[in-house]
């Protein structure tokens, strides 16, 4: 069996949640005050929309600039705000479907991520583009093998590649629905990859039949990578040279006219600000439930990157969500824990599935490669003030204690609890499903490979012990630290013992400062304590310091 670090993420598609249209919402998120009428929609997509540019080779924010660059088109073309509004959310979910068949990309082309990154190196339809997919068919493979896998692509597989780009806009206009978006965003979607000339696809459309936001979005997309990577010049001599074939020549007419404007200081603004302050219309937010309920529907979509990746994402943050309670967290805590399972995988985007869906045995470049995708999840959360703090707690959920986790090797002192549950419960959950290099293993299997673990100083007992209960096992005896302390109240009389203040601590376990003034006056009470001094001479008469 391999080591923990290869166990991919799985999660299912199964049912994406009903669209909601009431925009009266009202919420708070654990550990920050966030704006009391909600979560914004906005932030969520923005966030998403950085993994995309992972899943295509680009820079991160390529998918936020290509949205900038979409909206002052609208602007100049005359688009009010609802119809800006369209364009916003088509722009950043243009290509959010294109991981769902990672799977045959890679079993076809070698590795998914290089293939969607010649998307804009060759001129579409060209005879420079299909001899690139042709030497990429197979690729990584000995030779007997790409043989194999040409003449199997060329007999089977044939139209499944062809039907490719109508799935990816079906699968994105759909998933649009499923978080409210109006109907307009996704027609827009579903034509996303139409052609002004009616050679693009599915090719039901053509010119002016083309939803107006889907011509926007895909001038927008083309031009934003020759700008950045080559200046205005060539973006705009791309964008002349496919105007009336790919693009609408009358959007090229006004990017030329309007190039200063439209392209002029892309380069020196904040993308995330600027986007998200940039939102049309009226700014969509989430309360509580509805930012769960966009959470799981998000990590569904996300986890059709993979066959071995179906049920995962929903059935670790629930279990992570059992064994917070059973670890006895604050309600507060045990909701952060259920968000962080659900956007703990979303940095896999940026992991090939040949590397995903390997057989064998990975190589030391594609063991680092995984190993970076708690880091790409942490970047791509980091940046929303709402969905930072879930960040900080999905980003350390492959840390070990001992130092051994990735992707900053942290020691046990430096990972929140929370992130302690949320790793033995992604271990646990992944062992009892079937990978590529194995079958499944039953319950009793896991739970043993996890009592190893702690044993070995890898896992945390009381993370672990939490979710083995959670799961159904026999659970040990509760160990009380004392005086009745739980685990949890004595990490956090250590860190009262070391000087710590209630917002250090807060930040050090990832809860709020409410959150922690509740379990410090709970451990004063419990210890007769009034101060650091004497709640650090019960902690060392009692042997727990030092640690």
């Amino acid at each position: 069996m391999r080591s923990e670090w290869s166990r991919p993420i799985d999660s299912i598609f199964a049912h994406l949640l009903r669209r909601s249209t009431n925009h009266r919402w009202y919420g708070r998120l654990v550990g920050i005050q966030v704006d009391p009428r909600g979560v914004r929609l906005a932030e969520l997509v923005a966030a998403l929309s950085l993994g995309i540019d992972l899943g295509f080779g680009q820079p991160m924010e390529h998918v936020l600039r290509q949205c900038l660059i979409a909206l002052r088109l609208a602007e100049h073309v005359g688009l009010g705000d609802e119809e800006r509004a369209t364009v916003y959310y088509t722009s950043l979910l243009v290509n959010v479907g294109c991981h769902t068949d990672a799977h045959e990309q890679a079993k076809w082309f070698g590795d998914d991520i290089t293939l969607r990154s010649t998307k804009f190196d060759y001129e579409p339809r060209s005879f420079a583009e299909a001899a690139a997919m042709v030497r990429m068919i197979g690729a990584g493979a000995s030779p007997w093998d790409r043989l194999r896998t040409g003449l199997e692509l060329a007999t089977t597989g044939r139209t499944a590649l062809a039907s490719m780009l109508v799935m990816h806009a079906r699968l994105a206009g759909d998933f649009a629905k499923t978080l409210g978006l109006s109907d307009d965003v996704g027609e827009a979607l579903a034509g996303s990859y139409e052609q002004w000339n009616g050679r693009g696809s599915p090719g039901k459309f053509a010119g002016a039949a083309i939803p107006y936001a889907s011509r926007i979005a895909l001038v927008a997309e083309y031009v934003e990578v020759a700008h950045r990577t080559a200046g205005v010049e060539v973006a705009l001599e791309l964008a002349e040279r496919r105007s009336g074939k790919m693009f609408d020549p009358d959007l090229v007419a006004c990017l030329r006219v309007n190039a200063r404007d439209i392209l002029g200081d892309i380069d020196g603004l904040e993308t995330w600000t600027a986007v998200i302050d940039s939102e049309p219309a009226l700014t969509v937010r989430l309360d509580a439930t509805q930012f769960e309920t966009a959470l799981t529907a998000i990590a569904d979509f996300v986890d059709l990157k993979s066959p071995y990746a179906l049920g995962h994402a929903r059935a670790v943050s629930e279990l992570a969500t059992a064994a917070g309670q059973q670890a006895g967290l604050t309600d507060d805590e045990v909701a952060m824990l259920r968000r962080a399972g659900l956007v703990a995988g979303l940095g896999r985007l940026g992991v090939s599935n040949a590397i995903w869906d390997k057989a064998g045995a990975l190589t030391v470049g594609e063991r680092e490669r995984v190993r970076m995708h708690p880091y790409f999840t942490g970047r791509m959360l980091q940046q929303s003030e709402a969905l930072a703090p879930l960040g900080r707690v999905a980003v350390a959920y492959r840390e070990r204690l001992d130092g051994s986790g990735y992707p900053r090797g942290l020691p046990g002192n430096a990972i929140p609890f929370p992130a302690r549950i949320l790793g033995a419960s992604d271990a646990y959950q992944a062992m009892r499903e079937q990978r590529p290099y194995r079958k499944a293993l039953d319950a009793e299997h896991a739970a043993a490979e996890l009592r190893t673990d702690v044993r070995g100083g890898r896992l945390d007992r009381d993370a672990v012990d939490a979710v083995l209960a959670a799961a159904g096992h026999r659970a040990p005896r509760r160990r009380e630290g004392p005086a009745g302390l739980t685990a949890r109240e004595v990490e956090v009389l250590t860190l009262i013992a070391h000087g710590l203040s209630n917002k250090q601590i807060a930040a050090r376990l990832v809860i709020s400062p409410k959150t922690a003034g509740n379990h410090i006056e709970h451990i004063y009470t419990k210890i007769g304590a009034g101060n650091r001094a004497s709640a650090g001479l019960f902690a060392m008469q009692h042997g727990l310091l030092p640690a």
